[in-house]
């Protein structure tokens, strides 16, 4: 091994302990306890090894409610919350006076905190004796019936969670298009306004190509972190969220760990390398999209 290559290894060896301790090696952990039936956390011990606890988990009612929850999260969030980026961000790519001020305040849900977020969300949409809430009082004068966001039928409460989770993850995106879009070289729009390209075409054929390496990224990163979601619901419905319908897989993990049914960390392990297998899934399937579909 030549010299220079020492110092690369060397280099990158604090990373590479870092992804071993705090990645890998709890991924194996995760994988071991996921096999083990019957397993005892304060005992440590454990009476066989076989596939009983993915069994058991794609059973469980409660869990197969977070499975539904969560793809139904993953299938409005990310591709809603990326299409309102980008159509925010090429208006904001279009306009001068006051860019940066525009920027700034679809930027700040960004840096708030998640569950200040969701408490102004429950002042918005939950109904008190008191009052139904801004968004009832808006249904109202429209001449509809008030409905109960937070505590009604499921379709509410998803409408909700939903609304709340693209409002939350639209500014990041916003901020890393608008970095894209002022990236494009200009003399492309330049020869395009030369030859009168509609600006559709222009859209379609110059800015989305030069564009896609980052908007591609915010998907796959906007389907990875949707199925991670878990606060989000908290922050809306409370922390029981198998009493709400609005559990998440991530949450069904905790409570499997920690919450009122916790204690079974077979469980939990089984739960979360179903998480580990789904998102790997559709991360593949999307990288070979993208060797199609994406301009490098």
């Amino acid at each position: 091994m030549s010299t220079n290559n020492k110092k690369a290894w060397l280099y990158l060896l604090p990373a590479l302990l870092f992804l071993i301790f705090f990645m890998v090696y709890p991924l194996i952990d995760v994988i071991i306890y996921s096999v083990e039936e019957g397993y005892n956390f304060a005992s440590q011990t454990y009476f066989g090894v076989g596939t009983y606890n993915f069994s058991y988990v794609l059973h469980d009612p409660y869990c197969l409610q977070a499975v539904k929850n969560t793809f139904i999260l993953v299938i409005i969030t990310a591709p809603v919350s990326s299409g309102l980026a980008l159509l925010i961000s090429v208006g904001l790519s279009s306009i001068r006076p006051l860019r940066e001020l525009y920027q700034t305040i679809y930027f700040l849900p960004y840096v708030t905190n998640t569950l200040a977020v969701g408490l102004v969300f429950m002042i918005l949409f939950q109904r008190t004796e008191y009052t139904d809430g801004m968004v009832n009082l808006l249904i109202n004068w429209f001449g509809g019936e008030s409905v109960d966001f937070i505590d009604g039928p499921y379709w509410a409460k998803m409408f909700v969670l939903c609304f709340y989770t693209v409002w939350v993850v639209m500014p990041f995106k916003i901020l890393v298009l608008t970095s894209a879009l002022a990236s494009v070289n200009q003399d492309y729009y330049k020869a395009a306004r030369v030859d009168g390209t509609p600006r559709l075409r222009v859209f379609t054929k110059i800015t989305l190509p030069m564009i896609s390496p980052m908007l591609f990224y915010l998907v796959i990163t906007g389907f990875i972190g949707a199925f991670k979601a878990y606060s989000d619901a908290v922050a809306l419905f409370g922390t029981d969220l198998n009493a709400a319908g609005m559990n998440t897989i991530v949450g069904y993990v905790y409570d499997m760990l920690y919450g009122d049914s916790g204690g079974y960390p077979s469980y939990a392990s089984a739960a979360a390398v179903i998480l580990f297998v789904i998102v790997l899934t559709i991360t593949c399937v999307n990288l070979l999209v993208s060797r199609k579909k994406v301009r490098y």
